[in-house]
């Protein structure tokens, strides 16, 4: 019988030490999710307490524009009901919160919405019933345990935390998978043997000796299946975070107390993220027959195309002194182009029958 690792470093060492450098992803899964020493399975990380502030944190404009666009969306698919109105990594439940308080007057949205929520932490669980207590929620680990009813869809700062695996461009046709070793006793980057990889055949053209790409097989699979879900039932997904169209360089990061530091530091007890590729989660979708992608668009311009000006000047009027002045500012975090007004994207999965959410173009 195995005990228990007490130490996440230690673990992954012994595991090395077994099986061999691990990849990217590996050494992500093992940080994040290890049953009893992973970052999102024995902690909340949200907050000012936490590592990491979202923009349903910030500011309660954020969730209510989403929820507004949501039931602008439900309208104009015709008022589905009943519909699973679904959250993927839904954090402490503050975004869902805004959502449904915003649509609690668009008439018949709450009659005929199911509230689902897709999350693997337990202590996130728990703040997501205290957030949204008085609502019936159904939680998941998994999108395939969904209802099959047309679907509304909101991921933010989900798909950055999914596992990456990075690769780097090497002589002909080949790649070398960048891993993690051990390096006098220490955990180390490193890379393995030349290899070709089906999966980069269609980067070979635009890529040099020496570039790194990374790809992620399950932020394509999770898209592939609301696609699939959108295609047969009806729905849209919107999904929001920081990324670009293709992936290019190492975006691998960890965040800890609201600062950057080093993946390999201290594992398990930091943030792990990288990029998302909003160009592979469109095509994921390809083969689903009734689903589309929308233009990928800045964050900041979604917000101003919904309204969240007008919504600040409404919410200016009842605030004054550091109130006020943190109101403005988180005005200009959500939208400034050096804020995450251009850092976070946005993009929407939806039933092509359809116009595509509002804020977003086809």
């Amino acid at each position: 019988m195995t005990d228990t690792p007490k130490d996440l470093t230690d673990h992954l060492k012994a595991r090395i030490l077994a099986n061999g450098p691990l990849t990217i992803a590996d050494y992500m899964s093992e940080c994040l999710l290890h049953p009893t020493l992973g970052y999102y399975t024995t902690r909340d990380p949200l907050g000012a307490s936490g590592d990491f502030t979202t923009a349903p944190e910030i500011s309660q404009m954020f969730g209510e524009l989403i929820g507004l666009c949501l039931a602008q969306t439900w309208l104009d698919h015709g008022a589905p009901a009943p519909f699973a109105l679904t959250e993927l990594g839904p954090g402490r439940g503050t975004l869902m919160a805004d959502i449904l308080r915003a649509t609690a007057s668009v008439p018949g949205f709450h009659a005929a919405a199911r509230i689902h929520l897709i999350e693997a932490s337990d202590t996130l669980r728990t703040a997501q019933a205290e957030a949204l207590d008085g609502h019936k929620i159904d939680w998941h680990y998994q999108l395939s345990t969904l209802p099959e009813i047309p679907l509304l869809l909101v991921a933010n700062e989900f798909f950055d935390a999914l596992p990456i695996r990075q690769f780097l461009r090497d002589e002909g046709n080949a790649w070398r998978e960048r891993r993690v070793g051990l390096v006098d006793g220490k955990l180390a980057f490193g890379a393995g043997d030349p290899a070709e990889v089906p999966a980069l055949s269609g980067r070979l053209a635009e890529t040099k000796q020496g570039q790194l790409i990374e790809i992620c097989a399950a932020a394509e699979a999770i898209a592939s299946e609301i696609g699939a879900h959108i295609s047969d039932h009806g729905g849209a997904a919107l999904i929001i975070d920081y990324g670009d169209w293709a992936s290019y360089g190492d975006t691998f990061q960890a965040v800890k107390s609201h600062k950057k530091t080093s993946p390999l530091t201290t594992p398990g007890q930091a943030d792990l993220t990288a990029h998302v590729d909003f160009a592979a989660l469109a095509n994921a979708v390809q083969g689903a027959a009734s689903c589309a992608a929308t233009a990928m668009i800045p964050q900041g311009v979604f917000l101003e195309r919904l309204g969240i000006t007008h919504r600040a000047q409404q919410l200016a009027q009842a605030l004054s002194g550091a109130a006020l002045e943190n109101h403005i500012a988180a005005h200009r975090r959500l939208t400034h182009p050096d804020e995450m007004g251009n850092l976070f994207k946005i993009l929407a999965l939806y039933d092509g029958r359809f116009s595509p959410p509002p804020g977003l173009q086809t």
